[in-house]
C-alpha cells in the first residue's frame, strides 16, 4: 500500500492546469495505484493527480463500489443540472452544495493507453466533473455562489489545516513526472 500526502487548498499545484499524459509506462501505473490507495484510505470517492502534487491529467474514482481511473479525460455534460453536497480531500471536513451537470459522458484512456468510455449520473457525474476540474486547476469552491463562497473562505481561514506547509516536492528524473511538478 502506498499512501501519499494530499495537497491542501493553498498549494499552487491545485491551481495549475495538468499536462496530458503521453507516457503510459510503469510510473503512470504506480501513480494510479498511489491515487487509488490514498483515495481509499482517506476515504474519498475521487482523487486527482494534482492532489498528490503530480501535474498529470489522471484521476481515480470509487463510486457505487466501482473502482476506476481515467487518463486524459474529455467530458460531454448534460444541460440538466443537479445541486447537492460536495466535499474535497484538499478541503478536509468542508462540504457545500454545488451545482453540477446531472449526467456526464467521459472519454479518455486507462493506464495502458486503451480507450475508455464512462457514462454516469448523479454521484458518478459529480465525481468525474469534480476530478476533471482538478486537472484544469479549478476547485469546487470556484463553483459556489458568491455568498456560499464567502462562507467557505471564512471556514477555510479558521480551519486547523489552513496554512499548513505543503509536503516537499520530489522530482523524478523520468519524463512522466518531470512535467509540471
Amino acid at each position: 500500500m502506498s499512501i501519499k500526502d494530499i495537497r491542501l487548498f493553498g498549494d499552487p499545484v491545485l491551481r495549475t492546469a495538468a499536462v496530458e499524459v503521453v507516457d503510459f509506462d510503469r510510473e503512470l501505473h504506480t501513480l494510479v495505484k498511489d491515487l487509488q490507495d490514498t483515495m481509499l484510505e482517506a476515504p474519498g470517492v475521487g482523487l486527482a493527480a494534482p492532489q498528490l502534487g503530480v501535474s498529470l491529467r489522471v484521476f481515480t474514482y470509487w463510486v457505487d463500489d466501482i473502482l476506476g481511473h481515467l487518463v486524459n479525460p474529455v467530458l460531454d455534460l448534460s444541460t440538466e443540472e443537479q445541486d447537492g453536497p460536495e466535499g474535497c480531500l484538499s478541503f478536509p471536513g468542508l462540504r457545500y452544495d454545488t451545482k453540477r451537470a446531472l449526467s456526464v459522458v467521459a472519454r479518455g484512456q486507462n493506464m495502458w493507453g486503451e480507450p475508455v468510455f464512462l457514462e454516469g449520473t448523479e454521484l458518478l457525474a459529480r465525481c468525474v466533473q469534480h476530478e476533471t476540474d482538478h486537472l484544469d486547476g479549478v476547485l469546487f469552491i470556484d463553483r459556489l455562489d458568491r455568498e456560499t463562497r464567502r462562507l467557505a473562505m471564512r471556514e477555510i481561514r479558521e480551519a486547523q489545516w489552513a496554512g499548513a506547509p505543503a509536503p516537499t516536492v520530489k522530482v523524478s528524473p523520468h519524463s512522466t513526472f518531470g512535467l509540471g511538478m
